[in-house]
């Protein structure tokens, strides 16, 4: 195994590097080239917790789709014309899968033209170097790192540089990007990269941005933890505007940001939360705004009904798993844990965020510190020593079992050590022989 392919496997959890093989053997039937691309391999690099998967193929994303389903893998949604299908695993897992491709963009802001590609122009047409890594995943090429623009330099410099000199022209959405990413990294901008975004804000490039691309950066801001530093920076750098002239000063809910950032960094990296990030996100973002400020800012971004409806589906969720939470009924530990984690994870952090119930607040946190360690500690291999066999109902049923078990065990009494008796009292001689030893 080469280092890169043992330091993949240390940074993925179990479920994760599955993924990756499974995906290895559906290129190998097909006879297609397969690389790890993108954000994980950036993650990985860099020493961050990798968030998520993503594939790059010399083939079509659409055909690869159609052999994953042989494995139980399930197509959530396709990209015909940028080439991008994203996945579901049956063990929960997603991941985005894209045809190679090259990009040539006709005029600034505009939809690129789309064409097949090998896997060097494929990463030499994406946005930053630090995203333009590749790992190969083929047989004869197992661990090969692919860097055509020196990723792996820069990420070790800590330092976002853009691959064109005339990259944010092509995509201005990029500039919103390089924001987020300084963010979340903590990165410093190469210099010849901070002058191309002022050149381009000079320009007036923003002003082409399209309410589809303003959409998607949006996303991308909503699955961020740091929710709080990213608003302050986007109105640092007067971005805010961009979606609504009324994200500013008071009315930017800087202080429930805040709150957000910090219920966001409560669990522990891996734990899936089943997690709308974008209704969470929105909620917070735009509480200060007036009815009128909302509509435009959802007419600014072109978003669907379904996900301004989503919003007020939150707080109605909330408000009702705030009742359950309150109930006495969930003093044991396991029941609590089942209330939890059936919830939409969005509940859950919204109510740390608003709740004023005491315990609410509590059991929430009891939640995320004590009681999900705690089920850390019943694994798959403990539950395939009963003899049950892994990835079947009855596994899983017997592994929940095992964790209510864990969870209500009374922790052991320890004992406190006795005392040591207390020295004999000395005699006459022997404190007057102690007093002269001392003299």
């Amino acid at each position: 195994m080469s280092d890169y392919m043992f330091m993949l496997e240390s940074h993925l959890s179990t479920d994760q590097f599955r993924v990756v093989t499974d995906m290895q053997k559906i290129a190998a039937q097909m006879g297609v080239s397969l690389y790890l691309t993108g954000g994980a391999m950036r993650d990985m690099l860099g020493g961050f917790p990798v968030r998520g998967l993503g594939f790059t193929v010399e083939a079509s994303a659409a055909k690869f789709a159609k052999s994953a389903e042989k494995l139980g893998v399930s197509t959530v949604d396709t990209d015909d014309y940028l080439k991008v299908v994203n996945l579901k695993f049956p063990n929960g897992i997603m991941c985005e899968v894209r045809t190679a491709r090259a990009e040539k963009f006709a005029k600034s802001g505009a939809r690129p033209h789309i064409s097949a590609a090998t896997i060097h122009e494929d990463l030499r047409s994406r946005d930053f170097t630090i995203n333009a890594i590749g790992l190969s995943l083929n047989k004869a090429s197992l661990g090969l790192l692919i860097d055509p623009t020196n990723g792996m330099g820069d990420i070790e410099r800590k330092e976002l540089r853009a691959i064109h000199n005339y990259s944010f022209y092509d995509e201005p959405a990029r500039m919103l990007r390089l924001i987020r990413f300084k963010v979340r990294l903590t990165y410093g901008i190469d210099e010849r990269t901070k002058l191309q975004y002022d050149n381009a804000r000079e320009a007036e490039m923003l002003t082409k941005l399209t309410p589809e691309a303003l959409q998607f950066e949006l996303r991308g801001m909503a699955n961020e933890v740091n929710a709080h530093d990213l608003a302050v920076a986007l109105e640092e750098e007067k971005l805010m505007p961009l979606y609504s002239d009324a994200l500013t000063g008071a009315k930017l809910n800087t202080a429930n940001l805040s709150k957000l950032q910090k219920a966001r960094q409560l669990p522990p990296f891996g734990w899936d939360l089943k997690l709308n990030g974008l209704s969470l996100f929105l909620a917070v973002l735009l509480e200060k705004l007036n009815p009128k400020e909302k509509a435009q800012f959802f007419k600014a971004i072109a978003l669907p009904k379904s996900d301004i409806t989503a919003i007020d589906k939150l707080v109605a969720g909330a408000k009702k798993l705030e009742r359950d939470l309150k109930s006495p009924k969930l003093q044991k530990a396991s029941l609590l844990y089942q209330a939890i984690t059936k919830a939409p994870g969005e509940q859950v952090l919204y109510l740390l965020v608003y709740s004023t119930q005491r315990i609410v607040q509590d059991r929430i946190r009891n939640f995320f510190q004590k009681h999900l360690p705690t089920s850390a500690e019943i694994t798959d291999e403990m539950v395939a020593a009963t003899g049950v066999a892994p990835g079947t109902p009855k596994f899983a049923k017997a592994k929940e079992e095992m964790i209510y078990t864990r969870l209500d065990a009374r922790p052991k009494k320890v004992e406190p050590a006795p005392e040591p008796p207390p020295p004999p009292p000395m005699s006459g001689f022997a404190r007057s022989s102690s007093l002269r030893a001392r003299s």
